[in-house]
């Protein structure tokens, strides 16, 4: 059987399923001063930000186009068309960024 992701067929998201995309690498991070951080460097727990691509039916509190905040290790990774993205679950999903959002609902502004 043929790769879904391969054949150009559309895809859909089921119950609350998130599918996301993070941006730039996933190893090595740069702080603010300008230090390069390896991947190999041993950090505590530190959560991510990605941008939702799509969604599934039951998922109420973000859309595509929005940016979440997750935990890397909980996370399904898949590649789709040469892209690698992250399945996530709604629940899994810390706090959502879109200017979407109404003023005073969020309490910061990144």
């Amino acid at each position: 059987m043929a790769d879904p992701g391969g054949d150009k067929l559309p895809i859909k998201m089921l119950n609350d399923r998130v599918l996301v995309k993070r941006g730039g690498d996933d190893g090595e991070r740069r702080t603010t001063g300008g230090i390069l951080i390896p991947a190999t460097a041993q950090m505590s727990k530190r959560l991510a930000w990605a941008e939702v691509v799509a969604v599934g039916p039951n998922v109420r509190t973000m859309q595509a186009g929005d940016h979440v905040l997750f935990n890397p290790e909980d996370r399904y990774e898949v590649e789709v068309r040469g892209d690698d993205y992250i399945i996530l679950r709604e629940r899994d999903v810390h706090a959502v960024a879109a200017e979407r959002l109404e003023e005073g609902s969020t309490g910061l502004y990144l």
